[in-house]
Parts: structure tokens; sequence; C-alpha cells
């Protein structure tokens, strides 16, 4: 597994089998933090209005956290805007990057194989790709090397799907990735901050 410079060097944790990628979630949070909410008030009101229509308390305000937590990760005012207002293909990207800050997992996943796969030319895709990449993370990492094999098995299944969402793959059983085109909103903020090296995930390498 390639060594990224400048890559994210959180630890590995598994939240994201009961935090996936959240779209909808994160772009009800992002409208609120456009209209001027505050982090607090934010998740307040969509606890309090049970904006994510979910069925307890407990679970609304787990991803309301989730949600803003990733947005404001981005330190970035104008891409949560652009969640917020943006079309799906612009808003879904920006949410992608927004998970790849906050998660280590989704930022080498999406380096090392995707990333890696749009270098080389090579856009097959398949389980092997994902079991490769756990396998090797086991063999590097102590704290994954403890995850068990219902809960490796339940992050692939989340990470094809982010894939899915995002346009990567047409379906769950697609054999071949998607040439996917980074958004100018994206593609700017990478280039002028530290985040560069994410470019490749995005099929971006000019």
């Amino acid at each position: 597994m390639t060594v990224v410079i400048g890559a994210n060097k959180k630890t590995y944790n598994a939240s994201i089998t009961r935090e996936p990628f959240l779209y909808y979630e994160m772009k009800t949070a992002a409208r609120l933090l456009n209209e001027g909410c505050s982090e607090e008030e934010a998740i307040t009101r969509i606890v309090s209005e049970n904006l994510f229509q979910y069925p307890t308390e407990r679970s609304i305000k787990r991803m309301a956290k989730a949600c803003v937590g990733r947005l404001t990760g981005m330190n970035d005012k104008d891409l949560i805007a652009a969640v917020a207002t943006k079309p799906q293909d612009v808003s879904r990207q920006i949410c992608l990057y927004a998970m790849m800050k906050e998660h280590r997992l989704i930022s080498d996943f999406m380096l090392t194989v995707v990333g890696e796969k749009y270098r080389t030319q090579d856009i097959s895709f398949g389980r092997i790709d994902v079991n490769t990449f756990f396998l090797r993370l086991q063999e590097q990492d102590d704290a994954v090397a403890t995850w068990s094999e219902q809960t490796i098995q339940k992050l692939g299944q989340v990470i094809v799907r982010i894939l899915v969402d995002n346009e990567y793959l047409d379906s769950t059983k697609a054999v071949h990735l998607n040439p996917v085109l980074i958004s100018s909103v994206l593609e700017n903020v990478l280039r002028a901050g530290n985040d560069a090296y994410m470019l490749p995930a995005f099929n971006c390498f000019s």
C-alpha cells in the first residue's frame, strides 16, 4: 500500500458502519449551517424537529453530530454552502471529501485503491480489491488487526456503497470504475490548501 505524503494521520476506526455516507443528512445539516446556525444550534434543530426522520432521538443526535462534524471539519464555509446549494454531482463529491478528511480509512482506500487504479488506468474493480486493502491494513495496523471478520465485511459493504453513491461504480455488482470528473469547486479548494494529495481519488492528475 502506497504511503501518501500529507495523508490523513488520524487513527483508523470502524464508525462508518454506524455512520455511513449520509448524503441527505449532510445536505440537511449543511443548509442549517449555511443559514447561519452554529454547530450546536444545527444539532439542536435537527433533533428537536426530527429533520432526519429517524425513529429515536439518540440515533438522530448521533448522526447530527457526525454530519456537522464532517462539514465543519472541512474548515471551509464555501464548501458547506456548496453542499447545501449545489447539484447532486457536486455536493456528493464534497461530502465524500468531507468523509475522507474525517475518516482515515476512507481516505486511504480512495487514494491507495481507487486513485491508484486511475493512475495506472486499470479500471477493473471487484471484491478482491476491497479484501486486499483490508488484508494489507491488518498487517500494518495493530488496531485494524483486532477487527472481526464481520466488521471487515460490513466496512467493505459501506465502502462499495459509497462508490456507488458517488458514481464511481454503476452498482454494487459492477466490475469496473467509471471515469469520474472532479468538480471545479472542490478542485480549487484542494489545490489551494494542504489536501492536493487527495486529487487522485477524484481521477485528477494534471
